[in-house]
């Protein structure tokens, strides 16, 4: 499914209808449980997305929202059926944690991303090298086997940025991002280069916001605005932390991160500069 549609971005799009149909019908989640003769949590559990749904109960909440037209009917029947396929990066599920699935599958159908790192080079623009010495600093990390197994997923991932331009990358890095060594000068050096080559390519912007910047309003941490090619799916901002992520679907947050995302790029250096920097800091790697 690597170049089909996103079963994580349909489920969320069916999750989105059935939440809108059951307030167009005047029924709280409370009497939609109560009719299916299951928990309350079941109905705010399935409009949030954190639940799937099963083709039979989709039928029976369509028939409690007195959803008749045969042409809807089967528009959000195909969403439930393409919700429950399995994407690509299921096969890694051994070596990635489910809340990062989910990313990576609203990543799958993205035509933006946008993102703010504070520490590591973002893993779209990472060498294999130097995500491989950064996975060997992790504890939890048990064996090479799978840090390779991580690697290969790191590189799969890149494929659709490195092989089409339908999906759109603007990275803005924090100085502390290109100065913080990682794996030793070689690998440092080669994923200046490498970051250097990558903002070339028409899809891909990179700045670098120097230190000499001051304060911004992003520093209690990076984050990752995710967005779609149509008005049926809505950005969302990704938030990542050692254990879990968070999601922020609310259009005032969107609002608010948006704002700080331009207020970043206006004070980082421009795509030029931000290239005679990596140069540098490459060349004075010892």
């Amino acid at each position: 499914m690597r170049n089909g549609a996103s079963p994580t971005v349909r489920g969320r799009r069916l999750a989105a209808e059935l939440r809108r149909l059951r307030k167009q019908s005047g029924l709280t989640a409370e009497a939609v449980a109560e009719k299916l003769e299951l928990d309350p949590s079941w109905v705010s559990r399935v409009e949030s997305g954190r639940r799937g749904i099963h083709p039979i109960k989709l039928r029976a909440l369509l028939d409690i929202y007195e959803i008749t037209d045969p042409a809807v009917r089967e528009e959000l029947l195909n969403l439930c059926r393409q919700a429950r396929q399995k994407g690509w990066w299921h096969t890694y599920g051994d070596v990635i944690p489910e809340w990062f699935q989910v990313y990576v599958g609203l990543e799958a159908e993205a035509s933006e991303l946008r993102s703010y790192a504070t520490e590591l080079v973002p893993g779209l623009l990472q060498t294999a090298d130097y995500y491989r010495a950064f996975l060997q600093t992790d504890p939890t990390t048990s064996s090479g086997e799978e840090i390779d197994r991580k690697v290969d997923f790191r590189l799969a991932r890149q494929a659709r940025l490195l092989e089409s331009e339908s999906l759109r990358l603007w990275a803005i890095l924090n100085e502390s991002v290109i100065r913080r060594p990682v794996g030793g000068s070689e690998v440092m050096r080669a994923q200046m280069h490498h970051l250097i080559g990558m903002s070339r390519r028409p899809n891909i912007t990179v700045q670098v916001l120097p230190f000499v910047a001051g304060p911004h309003p992003a520093m209690d941490g990076g984050f990752v605005m995710v967005g779609f090619p149509g008005m049926a799916d809505p950005d969302v901002v990704y938030v990542e932390n050692q254990v879990g992520s968070l999601y922020l679907e609310d259009p005032a947050a969107i609002d608010r991160y948006d704002a700080v995302y331009n207020h970043l790029r206006a004070k980082a250096l421009d795509p030029d500069q931000t290239r005679n920097l990596l140069a540098q800091v490459a060349e004075e790697l010892p």
